[in-house]
């Protein structure tokens, strides 16, 4: 049996408030996600409970209970108040997908304090933005990235310590802090009493023009995740359930963390890189029953066969996701051959939290839709032009939501105008100052899309120049920002490139300073000096020099041509192009 019966029955009459229904949560109950996720399944009396079934490299592994996770965050939520942090703190959560990562994102929620989780595989550059941008007061780390930390910590002012979980604690320099998790169990603590509006998590997004921002998070964003957790991913009190994604990006920790086990479910998590009989295996040793995963990996799986499938027995799965990007027909066919269960694709985003187009289990499915919105999102697509909602099925526009769904990001920190630009429907001067609640108005997410006569949302693409890699939004300045850093480089413009199993990986244009040329040792470099201080996601796979860039009157870099020109499409309006 599905948790979610008929997709029309749920939109009829629908309420948030069945989130509280589902996780069993009444009014007078602690609103703390960091607490939901472990002492409240805990005083349902699942202490006992697996939690975390975790795997790193040669097959290692540790099982942690619910009351493991109750006394261990406590003990990271007690060890950041000894250190003076303070309630609404930032506190950064720098490891791979390590049994700490998962355990302090609950202890830093439950003193009070900010999540934010970042990318393990973040050069020095990357991190030192996104963490001047917060403000951050504390990191966690492990003894492979503080070397990372250490490179940038004399310009990060806010920066006043920074802890290391694991290794040899006689090699860390004299300022910074060992700490280890399974010494530090704390039975009692006093959580945080948050109200849905406290801030909890801060993940960062790419943009066009600018560095990443911060999209922030309240902790009232578990009724959205709780609920599309269970009537989406179907999850149930039995499932052994695996989600691929890292906590440094949202999908890791929407559904990652806090959707499971804010429900109580058991979920495994598998720290040792890609291969697809290393998944295989992983889901056959952990008898896996839902599977969420990204279109990056699956097409990967697909390369690698049918005939390899065959070699395990994956008869444990029930149900099958999909998130991050696009996920293409060819793929939807695929998995119901090979796995004889569809992935279902869902859409949603950093900015809102949770899922707000699905394929619901038992619905129909139509590959290569994003499928319909979820009940209680009311969901639109709006001219290009006008930003009107559109009436005709077929018509291709920019996606947009209504505001006032419960894990809607709330601000980008230290960007108002910004954040008050990711909404239309009132003029300036009549803008409503509280944007999150506002249902006249429409948050519009930046992608395009058209809708069919039944009602499924059909993705086209993004609206702007950001680059969707593996799933990953990268942002082209941040890119080109670090490029022109580099020696050899006068000017630089990055674009997405098409790719099969990436959807898209980073091209560069570049033009070359007096006294270099092009040669293959110089793009080898180029290629590392990017992928050291950004990731290796922004690091690009191709490079074209160039005598000169096409740019505007005004001086301003025409991505729009470089690209269009990349992806074989019509270059548009080129009336501000310079002249030669």
């Amino acid at each position: 049996m599905s948790n979610i019966g008929s997709y029309e029955k749920r939109r009829e009459n629908f309420n948030w408030d069945i989130a509280k229904e589902v996780l069993g949560w009444k009014e007078g109950e602690i609103l703390n996600i960091g607490a939901m996720c472990s002492d409240r399944i805990c005083a349902q009396g699942k202490g006992d409970k697996k939690a975390l079934i975790w795997q790193g490299f040669g097959g290692k592994q540790k099982t942690y209970t619910f009351n493991d996770l109750r006394v261990l965050s406590n003990g990271f939520a007690k060890f950041l108040q000894d250190l003076g942090v303070e309630p609404g703190e930032k506190v950064c959560l720098f490891m791979d997908k390590i049994p700490e990562l998962y355990v302090s994102f609950l202890g830093v929620l439950k003193m009070g304090a900010v999540a934010q989780p970042l990318f393990s595989a973040f050069g020095d550059e990357s991190l030192e933005v996104r963490l001047l941008s917060a403000d951050t007061k504390v990191i966690f780390t492990t003894r492979k990235h503080v070397k990372k930390v250490r490179k940038i910590q004399d310009r990060l002012p806010a920066l006043e310590k920074i802890v290391v979980v694991e290794g040899n604690p006689a090699k860390l320099r004299d300022e910074e802090i060992y700490f280890s998790m399974e010494d530090f169990r704390v039975e009692d603590f006093t959580t945080f009493e948050s109200d849905a509006g406290t801030p909890s998590v801060l993940h960062y997004t790419s943009g066009t023009t600018g560095q990443p921002k911060g999209a922030q998070h309240g902790h009232g964003s578990v009724w959205g995740q709780a609920l599309t957790t269970s009537w989406v991913l179907d999850l149930k009190e039995d499932d052994i359930y695996w989600c691929t994604a890292d906590p440094g990006w949202v999908t890791g920790t929407s559904y990652g963390i806090i959707g499971p086990w804010s429900l109580g479910v058991t979920q495994c998590v598998l720290d040792s890189g890609f291969t697809s009989a290393a998944w295989y295996q992983f889901i056959q040793d952990n008898r896996v029953t839902v599977w969420y995963s990204a279109p990056t990996a699956i097409r990967s799986l697909m390369r690698d066969g049918e005939a390899l499938v065959r070699q395990y027995d994956l008869s444990s799965l029930r149900h099958l996701a999909s998130v991050g990007e696009p996920l293409n027909a060819e793929a939807v066919i695929w998995s119901e051959k090979v796995y004889g269960l569809a992935f279902l694709d869902t859409f949603w985003q950093t900015e809102t939290g949770s899922m707000m187009i699905t394929n619901f289990p038992g619905m129909k499915i139509k590959p290569g839709s994003m499928g319909k919105p979820f009940p209680g999102i009311v969901a639109g697509i709006l001219d290009l032009k006008t930003n009107e909602p559109v009436t005709e099925p077929g018509t291709v526009g920019l996606i947009a939501f209504r505001p006032g769904w419960p894990s809607m990001f709330r601000e980008y920190v230290k960007q108002p105008d910004i954040y008050r630009s990711k909404f239309v429907g009132a003029a300036d001067d009549a803008m409503p100052a509280e944007l999150r609640l506002d249902e006249s108005l429409w948050y519009v997410s930046g992608d395009r899309a058209s809708f069919d006569k039944d009602g499924y949302y059909w993705f086209v693409g993004r609206d702007d120049d950001v680059i969707n890699t593996g799933g990953h939004l990268v942002g082209p300045f941040e890119i080109e920002s670090a490029l022109v850093e580099h020696e050899a480089i006068a000017e630089a413009a990055a674009i997405g490139k098409p790719d099969e199993v990436n959807m898209e990986v980073v091209k560069v244009f570049v033009t070359l300073n007096p006294g270099f040329e092009p040669s293959d040792d110089l793009e080898l470099n180029i290629m590392n000096f990017i992928r050291k201080r950004l990731s290796p996601l922004a690091m690009p796979q191709e490079i074209e020099y160039s005598e000169k860039l096409p740019k505007t009157r005004s001086g301003k870099i025409l991505r729009r041509y470089l690209k269009a020109l990349e992806w074989g499409e019509e270059v548009g309006d080129l009336s501000t192009l310079e002249d030669d």
